[in-house]
Formats: structure tokens, C-alpha cells, sequence
């Protein structure tokens, strides 16, 4: 009988930077993410502005867009990246112990498009008539509609209050694209 060596099939190469995912403790996405940046990695925090309720004071925050989780570029092959898992605030990386999984390629690229300086997601471009919801501020959770936008990122919306229609003025970030 042969005992011929059987090759493992080709698997896609994962050489060079990758991004992964990485899983943070509950509320410490931002402290992890400026953990691993103290360590040198190159990391993707995609955040959102949220509003937050406390003592009948609303105040507006930045948040993680998905809470619990931020990106890690990885070389396998180059970074100490069993590291990771080690540092503060970090609960460990997504996949299995031995190698953990990259994410498909295009998925972080296009959510650093979507992002401005800050790392807000800033979405699709509104126009004038369009129904978009309230997603920050003292009107949170509210429909309106678009009535004009400017320059300077302001946008004035028509909020249906107490059976009429009422103009407010509010910033980009605080609406989001209607269903």
C-alpha cells in the first residue's frame, strides 16, 4: 500500500494586513480601542451619536455603531496579535484560538468610507422631502421631514407636533434615513 503525503487543499491566503473583529467588554469600546492604539495596531472604531438620558437632562454622546465590537488590523504573520486578547478592555478576537477570522474584504474599507473624521457613520446623502428620523437630541425616536439642508451640515426638518407641523433646525448627524 502507498503512502503518498495528501496535500491540504488551497485556501485562500491570508498573508498580509487583515482585518479582524474584535470583541470589547461591555461599554469599554473606546477604551479598548485606544488600548490597542497605544500598542500600535491599527484600529476601526465606526461610531454614532446617541442620545442620553440622565436626571431629566438629555445630552448628546458619541457610541459605539456596534456596541461590543471594533476592527483590528492584523498581520498573522508579523503582529503579536495573541496580544490582543491580553489588553484592556478587550474581551478577545473573533474566531477560533489558533487563527482568528478575518473579516471579507471591503466590509471595514467601506465603512471607513462612510465615515467622517470622528469615525461617524454618516450614511446615504438626504435631500429636501425626505423622511428621515430624529436620532439625537431633545426629539429623538421622532419622524420628520426634510424641508432644506445648507452648506455648514444644518438641516431644517418639519416635525409633526401636537397636530401641526413645526420647522427645526438640527445637525446631519443627528438624522438617519426613514423605513
Amino acid at each position: 500500500m502507498s503512502t503518498e503525503a495528501v496535500s491540504a487543499p488551497n485556501l485562500p491566503s491570508e498573508e498580509g494586513p487583515r482585518w479582524r473583529l474584535v470583541r470589547a467588554l461591555t461599554g469599554r469600546e473606546v477604551f479598548a480601542d485606544e488600548q490597542l492604539q497605544r500598542q500600535g495596531f491599527v484600529t476601526f472604531l465606526p461610531k454614532q451619536l446617541k442620545t442620553v438620558r440622565h436626571a431629566r437632562k438629555v445630552r448628546v454622546a458619541l457610541g459605539a455603531y456596534f456596541p461590543g465590537y471594533l476592527f483590528v488590523e492584523l498581520d498573522l504573520a508579523r503582529h503579536r496579535w495573541r496580544s490582543v486578547n491580553g489588553t484592556l478592555g478587550v474581551s478577545h478576537l473573533i474566531g477560533p484560538e489558533d487563527r482568528p477570522t478575518p473579516v471579507p474584504h471591503g466590509v471595514v474599507e467601506a465603512l471607513i468610507e462612510a465615515a467622517d473624521e470622528r469615525g461617524v457613520l454618516t450614511g446615504p446623502p438626504l435631500q429636501a422631502g425626505q423622511k428621515v428620523r430624529i436620532i439625537a437630541g431633545a426629539f429623538a425616536d421622532k419622524l420628520a421631514v426634510i424641508e432644506r439642508l445648507d452648506e455648514a451640515g444644518r438641516v431644517r426638518v418639519l416635525l409633526d407636533i401636537i397636530e401641526r407641523q413645526v420647522a427645526v433646525s438640527v445637525t446631519r448627524d443627528f438624522l438617519s434615513a426613514s423605513d
